[in-house]
């Protein structure tokens, strides 16, 4: 596929993503902090939210599956991760779900990403 084709592929994904809700204008904003002298910025924000996710998902998935669930520990990990306290289990679910398809979905993005730089491309900018 030649770099015109991933771009406008990039383009579209990018734009797709901003419609589902997956990214806004932060997102944006994280890219325009990337340049040559650091190329991978965002991959690099990206993948540190990934593990620090990963990281926290996991802690709370096995507080709660404690007989005594210390619910002080499961009201701190939820913080963590959404900046407000939930002491639902189907919650927990819920954000494990909607990570998964953000992470899914943005490393798609960045697979696409290094394509078209391989290809000697340039990553396009987008809009909302």
């Amino acid at each position: 596929m030649d770099v015109n084709q991933l771009q406008k592929r990039f383009v579209d994904y990018t734009t797709t993503l901003v419609q589902e809700g997956f990214l806004d204008d932060q997102f944006n904003q994280l890219q325009q902090l990337q340049d040559e002298s650091n190329p991978d910025f965002v991959f690099e924000v990206v993948s540190v939210f990934f593990e620090d996710t990963d990281r926290l998902l996991n802690e709370l998935g096995k507080t709660l599956d404690q007989q005594n669930v210390d619910f002080k520990k499961v009201d701190a990990h939820v913080h963590q991760l959404k900046g407000s306290s939930s002491r639902s289990l189907r919650c927990l679910q819920q954000l494990k779900h909607e990570y998964s398809l953000v992470k899914n979905k943005l490393e798609y993005l960045f697979r696409l990403e290094q394509q078209i730089l391989a290809a000697g491309g340039s990553i396009p900018t987008w809009n909302e």
